[in-house]
């Protein structure tokens, strides 16, 4: 199951190379490839290759839901005993995935696929860890190992369908479900075709949507961080409430007043941003907005 946005071109290589080492093992399958309207070009070339590939299957989003999104939409369509996620670029090596399918049974239902030795740049390797590491902070029970290269059993595949956000994270999701978890180690290959669609907005956006959707982290944040300043604010009126009685000061001041007021009234408006946070996306869920819309498929 592929999620398809910015590595078009490597999509005919990917098909060929995962029924290569696929028919080699013995193995049925379908490739899923769900276009995420990230390139123009991907739906007319999804078509191309499933009118020559009888085990290609394509389905297109009716506009951009994102990756989590177009992948769990993939996985709810496979029909397969398990079902196996993965990037668009070849940075997972379709070779790899016999390896995940022998070790994903019904006990252990989840395997990553791990890389001992990351492609990306340095600076993307670090943000990538220092947010793995929040993330772990923020929501313990996040499997540790977590990658977009996963092959899932079909009976914990089936469980997702049962979620109702509109915007899903597919490994705090899984991280809900299940903590039998495996890896096994494969090769980082080298982004051939395109560039990330990650870009630092989306990634802050993605980010903020696992901490508000996932972890209770920014509430309690927001709550140890409003009480903190309350306990400021009143230590500090009782010492100009005593520094007054006592004569040392005459006039507190209108500019030390107006900095309390402000930066309390900023503390405010910070809270009520986190909550306020939290309150749409339990309006999403209450108005069953849908995590992806399908707008065609291609020829069965």
């Amino acid at each position: 199951m592929v999620p398809v946005y910015g590595g078009v071109t490597a999509l005919s290589e990917l098909c060929k190379r995962v029924g290569s080492c696929l028919t080699g093992e013995g193995l049925h399958y379908e490739v899923i490839l769900v276009d995420d309207r990230g390139d123009k070009r991907a739906w007319a070339t999804i078509q191309s290759i499933a009118a020559t590939d009888p085990n290609v299957k394509g389905i297109r989003l009716s506009r951009n839901f994102g990756q989590h999104a177009a992948t769990l939409c993939g996985i709810v369509r496979a029909r397969g005993n398990a079902v196996v996620t993965m990037d668009d670029d070849l940075e997972h090596p379709p070779e790899s995935i016999p390896t995940m399918l022998a070790a994903c049974t019904q006990e252990t239902p989840l395997v990553y696929g791990v890389f001992p030795v990351r492609t990306h740049a340095w600076y993307r390797n670090i943000s990538s860890e220092l947010m793995r590491k929040t993330l772990k902070v923020s929501f313990p029970d996040l499997n540790d190992s977590y990658t977009s290269f996963r092959c899932i059993h079909h009976v914990l595949a089936e469980q997702l369908s049962a979620f109702e956000l509109s915007r899903p994270y597919l490994d705090g999701m899984l991280s809900w479900l299940t903590a039998s978890v495996a890896t096994a180690q494969v090769e980082h290959g080298a982004r051939r075709h395109g560039e990330s669609a990650y870009t630092l907005r989306k990634l802050i956006s993605h980010a903020l949507n696992i901490f508000i959707t996932f972890s209770h982290l920014p509430l309690r944040m927001a709550t140890y961080f409003g009480t903190t300043i309350a306990a400021i604010s009143f230590l500090y009126l009782s010492y100009i409430v005593i520094a007054h009685l006592t004569g040392s000061i005459t006039n507190p001041g209108y500019a030390s007043l107006m900095s309390v007021v402000l930066f309390t009234c900023g503390v405010q408006l910070v809270i009520l941003g986190v909550v306020g946070e939290y309150i749409g996306r339990l309006m999403g869920v209450a108005n069953k907005k849908p995590a992806f819309a399908v707008q065609a498929t291609t020829p069965a």
